[in-house]
């Protein structure tokens, strides 16, 4: 085995670990090969995006020799300042001056080129509503989930239809446009009739996509901020809805779509729909500041190119006013019930924008949640060629998680634990813990494709609708592959830090590949009542169990296509052991661990030996005691 000279993940190596406070001491230990000198070891620690020359340069002193022979050099270190940073080491050895990066593996190397260890520095003050953590979010798509408030009215230019369940319309129309423009009726009573239904799968949290009027189906082309579309109801519905959800011990979650308009909007109003004037009848508008004409009226700066979606300037005081002010949008919603806020295209909003929302948010609610759309790691992206701080304490709170969908999704379908276990811990050491309490944690969304179909159907492969459409119903064997190993992916989901999001409809076993065939009409009478059913032991389990809202993660070494970990604090713990290998798996429980009974499966296990089948699964609850 090659020498382990340091590994951020280890905390031999680290403590504490993972992103630190302002002002907190860090300390750093690297393990030479017994026998094996050096001279003058340094921790080099550069700034990101500054590495011509290190913020600070730490000497490693001696500080004990392993019972193995291994020599321990150990540096102490306290950042000053929230910010991102990276960092390696210099070694002299045999008279050559060598640097120790970090391998892909997380492992530290002798390498003449590698990586660096990222270290995220928070502001000492950031905190995440505790409100939301270890609860379950659900995700509802308005149009699609159901209907209780009868008949509304359809304006011009859409089609309400009425075969509910039937696959939404996904070929354009006669002039070649698309325009997803047809209704199946769903609307913000529905969502308050199933409350009860939601109470039961364990849900404490509602996340709705756009609610505000829009001419299209998925709303995310705005026409009106300050009302809710006619078809969904009235200000009157979300009322109800938020107050309604709030006796039941459920918060109600909005998207916010800020960095772009409709083109048919009071704000654009480039289709005449409104009395105005908007942008487009001219500089008198009081919207004509908000966006950015290259040659007036017809040529506009516009989100990824669609002429629909003009993008407005968030830096206009005129627009964050409107959003973020005293009487702006944010708070207007949010005293009629909000209990926070998801942002659409969070990359796409400025700094200066998401400073001002998140203080509006703040100062309404503490305890409101600001949640950002980043499909990568949210604590060191790059977007548009800056550096973000969506982490460091004043912006968002959390991010949906992206990389964590890839890492399940990737695991139960191909079996590496150990690959798994490196990109679950990269997330949980480079975010704040306190963002990692209220990581939403996804297998489905309204823009992949359900978790059935990408677990058990073919792979999409950038195939185009025609084809979605011909394969959005699964065989039955497809079926049954995708709903196993949708629960082994849900064992580790609802486990994980962070907060499981459920998207409409997995419960109940809904197929479909991308837009619009994963935005169909939630099944009422047709679901898949066992994986119903499944779902909502696992909501109970996250009721029972109040670590899930703070406690610890221990990772536990992978066995083969095994991974195991335990989730612990307060002389209780849960213990997660998937194996998505063919072959089955024999696994010693962790030290300091005794069951209790508590136990929720997904495939076949032995209790005496803690035997896993192929493919499956198996949590189980218990005391803990970490033992030296």
């Amino acid at each position: 085995m090659e020498h382990r000279y340091y590994n951020s993940f280890d905390p031999q190596c680290k403590t504490p670990f993972g992103a630190v406070p302002a002002g907190q001491e860090v300390t750093v230990r690297l393990f030479l090969p017994p026998g094996q000198s050096c001279w003058a070891p340094l921790l080099l620690l550069y700034e990101a995006d500054r590495y011509a020359q290190p913020a600070a340069v730490v000497g490693l002193e001696y500080d004990h020799t392993a019972p193995d022979g291994r020599r321990c050099l150990r540096a102490r270190f306290t950042p000053p300042f929230a910010g991102l940073y990276f960092y390696c080491f210099q070694l002299t050895l045999d008279g050559a001056r060598r640097r120790l990066l970090r391998a892909p593996d997380n492992e530290g190397r002798l390498l003449a080129e590698g990586g660096m260890w990222q270290l995220t520095v928070y502001d000492p003050a950031f905190a995440t509503p505790d409100r939301f953590k270890g609860g379950v979010l659900y995700q509802i798509f308005p149009d699609r989930f159901f209907r209780g408030g009868g008949p509304r009215p359809c304006p011009a230019g859409r089609v309400l239809r009425d075969d509910w369940g039937g696959l939404p319309k996904y070929q354009p129309d006669p002039d070649g446009e698309y325009r997803p423009n047809d209704c199946f009726g769903g609307d913000l009573e529905g969502i308050r009739r199933k409350l009860p239904y939601l109470r039961g799968l364990g849900v404490t949290a509602l996340y709705l996509n756009p609610i505000f009027e829009a001419h299209s189906n998925h709303r995310y082309n705005t026409a009106d901020y300050n009302r809710v579309d006619p078809q969904l109801g009235g200000e009157a519905d979300f009322a109800a809805l938020c107050a309604d959800a709030a006796r039941q011990g459920v918060a109600v979650v909005l998207d916010g779509v800020f960095s772009h308009t409709g083109s048919d909007s009071v704000y654009f109003n480039r289709e005449g729909r409104y009395p105005g004037p908007g942008a487009c009848q001219g500089p008198q508008s009081p919207y004509y500041r908000w966006y950015t004409f290259q040659h007036f009226p017809d040529k506009y700066s516009s989100w990824w190119g669609f002429k629909t979606l003009p993008e407005v300037d968030e830096t206009d005081p005129g627009y964050r006013d409107f959003i973020c002010g005293e009487h702006g949008v944010l708070r207007h919603w949010m005293a009629l019930g909000a209990a926070g806020w998801r942002l659409d295209v969070a990359d796409e909003l400025p700094d200066v924008f998401l400073d001002a929302l998140r203080r509006a948010v703040k100062a309404r609610d503490p305890e409101a949640l600001v949640l950002g759309e980043v499909w990568e790691d949210a604590s060191n992206k790059v977007a548009y060629g800056q550096r973000r701080r969506y982490l460091l304490g004043d912006q968002l709170d959390s991010a949906m998680n992206y990389p964590f969908r890839t890492a399940i999704l990737d695991f139960v379908t191909g079996g590496d634990a150990a690959l798994f276990q490196r990109r679950v811990l990269e997330v949980l050491e480079h975010y704040p813990k306190c963002a990692c309490d209220v990581l939403m944690n996804i297998l489905s969304t309204h823009d992949v494709e359900r978790a059935v179909t990408r677990l058990g159907g073919e792979p999409m492969e950038g195939r185009g609708r025609p084809w979605q459409a011909a394969h959005h119903t699964l065989a039955p064997h497809q079926y049954q592959r995708g709903a196993a190993l949708l629960r082994l992916a849900a064992l580790l989901q609802y486990t994980l830090p962070g907060i499981p999001c459920l998207y409409y409809g997995d419960e109940a076993g809904m197929t479909g590949y991308r837009d619009p065939f994963n935005r169909c009409c939630y099944p009422w009478g047709r679901e898949d009542t066992g994986l119903v059913e499944f779902f909502a032991g696992l909501g109970r389990l996250r009721q029972s169990q109040p670590l899930f809202a703070k406690g610890e993660f221990i990772p536990l070494e992978p066995a083969a296509g095994c991974c195991r970990y335990l989730r612990a604090g307060d002389g209780r713990a849960v213990l997660t052991a998937v194996n998505a290998d063919a072959d089955p798996c024999t696994l010693a429980l962790p030290a300091g661990f005794a069951p209790d009974g508590g136990c929720w499966t997904a495939g076949g296990w032995d209790a005496a030996a803690l035997r896993l089948q192929g493919s499956s699964g198996v949590i189980l609850t218990g005391s803990w005691k970490r033992l030296p």
